[in-house]
């Protein structure tokens, strides 16, 4: 039994990092060696330093979507709604605030230019032209640890610079470090890129409930893995190259080991690794799939040994904060 009570940190609220750097290769890396068991401490743009020629850097270029609305009921009362998953035509499933909306209930956009309808628990349909109108009400939907609203340059800061695959309500974070200049200098370097979809849904975030973590149940999210990134991957293998993973999610994905579909694979100490060699990653929440998973991949009492100094040297925390290699 693995117990969710084993996979819990104490972090000092000050460094969830609630705003980010200007520049997004200016933030600290931590890079763990597995093999030597040791801690380096470098900024993000040092990251080409272990990188070889012919090794391959998969990225995930979801989208994050502006689907956190804020609007009004009828009573004049403030709703907040985060869209989760487009169903059909204008219906979406949804986490309405505050939950005792009643069935059939009006909430409206916008002073009341557009409207919604609660149609079920946790489904809302719009009275609006298109999706595209949708959106238009949104914001980014940032974080509950992130306690500000959303501003303008989240548009931008909240994106990857590859970003290109509308679907995900949150971002894939660990990706939120590189700039296009950081890119061109690996590919000139002589590392491939490829590319992979999974759209981040609330499943990444789902919090585990259970005392024996491998009873939870992970929500399936979508993903794509294109013909050429298949090729890159097969071509790195027979070569004995590394596949660098930049995110838990592009991970996950290659670890499915399947073209396109849903994936609800749990990652937990005892996996055994299939395709991915190295790791970049956030710092993530404790007791979350996503740490568990880091525990999986480096082993808990190096990244247990890892969190606890980045804790002592300040790091920044989370969505918007620094990074960790882990080769």
């Amino acid at each position: 039994m693995l117990k969710l009570s084993d996979f819990d940190y104490d972090l000092p609220k000050e460094l969830i990092s609630q705003y980010p750097l200007k520049e997004r290769d200016t933030s600290r890396l931590l890079v763990l060696n597995r093999k030597k068991q040791t801690i380096e401490h470098r900024i993000f743009k040092d990251i080409t330093d272990y990188f070889n020629k012919g090794d391959l850097i998969v990225l995930n270029n979801t989208k994050v979507l502006s689907c956190r609305l804020r609007g009004t009921r009828l009573s004049g009362g403030k709703v907040e709604i985060l869209l989760l998953r487009h169903k059909s035509n204008l219906v979406f499933d949804a986490l309405i605030k505050p939950s005792r909306l009643r069935l059939g209930e009006k909430v409206t956009f916008d002073n009341g230019k557009l409207s919604a309808v609660v149609c079920s628990k946790g489904e809302i349909v719009f009275d609006v032209k298109d999706l595209d109108s949708v959106y238009n009400l949104g914001v980014m939907p940032l974080p509950p640890y992130i306690k500000r609203s959303p501003e303008m340059l989240d548009t931008a800061s909240y994106q990857t610079v590859y970003a290109s695959e509308p679907g995900a309500i949150a971002s894939p974070t660990a990706g939120l470090h590189f700039t296009e200049e950081l890119l061109l200098r690996l590919r000139l370097s002589g590392v491939l890129a490829a590319y992979i979809t999974l759209h981040v849904g609330y499943g990444t975030f789902r919090p585990v409930k259970t005392d024996d973590i491998m009873q939870h149940k992970m929500e399936p999210e979508y993903f794509k893995v294109p013909e050429e990134t298949i090729n890159l991957l097969k071509e790195a293998q027979l070569k004995k190259n590394r596949v660098f993973s930049v995110g838990t999610t592009t991970l996950r994905t290659l670890e499915t080991g399947k073209k396109e579909g849903w994936t609800d694979l749990f990652i937990y100490p005892g996996y055994k690794f299939k395709t991915v060699d190295c790791l970049l990653t956030n710092f993530h929440l404790p007791r979350t799939t996503l740490y568990i998973l880091v525990c999986a991949f480096a082993g808990e009492n190096l990244i247990k040994k890892a969190y606890n100094e980045a804790i002592n040297r300040k790091y920044r925390f989370y969505s918007y904060g620094d990074a960790m290699l882990i080769i």
